[in-house]
């Protein structure tokens, strides 16, 4: 389908320090150009995971819904649209200081108390402001665990797991491999194997269903290999998502593929 070869030719060895050290401040630049406009708000997904329709209806009570790398809002705001409960309390984090602030300035922010956006770093040492252990009932991550280093993953899930409640539930989506993003991808633009740099400086990583059922279940991860310790999701879904899409006008065939799962906390 595609050649990874050419790829590899020209890695950005003299670049990779400068991408991965400080990987927000390209999100910062890339949401001070793009703002809230640069993404279709996503209303399907109460569609593809039940879970958000569930907590969202009216009487379904207390619940902490948390997104991991909201971006500018386009998943949270939808939601906050379609809620009748008047429970739900939504905290939408981002590592990108300059996409909170795109968030907080968004007019149904101000209108709402269930809403609250912070700046936060799935991959650091601590928790979201406002949420201690065990406190989350939904996690939502989209197109986020791919701008991770395969060195931050394990980090990262350590996180997701500790703010979840007993028996809570992660809903996840990402690029898989072998996506027509990675196609695309010219040479100089390669950090390590399925791991790549976008024009505008920001990272991204192409999954294998495998790859990240491993590491959702504590089975990999670069820095403590096979650990007792890990943090071990049940997954609970977690399927290729392959369409072909036609751009009819510039007559060109465009494959995607997205990866899409559901894990849960043990309750015990």
């Amino acid at each position: 389908m595609f050649c990874l070869v050419e790829q590899r030719k020209l890695t950005l060895w003299d670049s990779t320090e400068r991408f991965n050290g400080d990987p927000a401040k390209w999100w910062n630049l890339f949401y001070k150009n793009n703002t809230a406009n640069f993404f279709k708000d996503r209303k399907w997904l109460q569609q593809e995971f039940p879970v958000l329709d569930r907590v969202t209806s009216e009487g379904a009570g207390p619940v902490v819904l948390l997104e991991i790398g909201a971006g500018a809002g386009n998943t949270a705001f939808p939601i906050l649209a379609a809620n009748k409960n008047p429970e739900l309390k939504i905290h939408a984090c981002d590592f990108s200081k300059k996409a909170v602030e795109v968030m907080r300035a968004h007019e149904a922010y101000a209108a709402s108390e269930q809403m609250q956006a912070d700046v936060w770093d799935v991959a650091g040492d601590e928790l979201p402001p406002g949420l201690g252990e065990g406190s989350v009932d939904v996690a939502l991550m989209v197109f986020i665990f791919s701008a991770l280093s395969p060195r931050q993953w394990r980090r990262a899930v350590e996180n997701v797991y500790r703010v979840l409640k007993p028996g809570g539930e992660v809903c996840f989506r990402d690029y898989g491999r072998g996506d027509l993003a990675q196609v695309r991808f010219k040479k100089g633009r390669y950090l390590e194997e399925n791991f790549y740099i976008r024009g505008d400086g920001t990272r991204v990583y192409f999954f294998e269903i495998e790859e990240l059922a491993s590491i959702w279940k504590g089975e990999v991860g670069e820095e403590t290999d096979g650990d007792a310790g890990a943090p071990r999701f049940e997954v609970e879904a977690l399927d290729a998502d392959r369409r072909m899409l036609v751009n009819r006008a510039k007559k060109l065939k465009m494959y995607r593929c997205w990866l899409q799962g559901r894990f849960r906390k043990p309750k015990k």
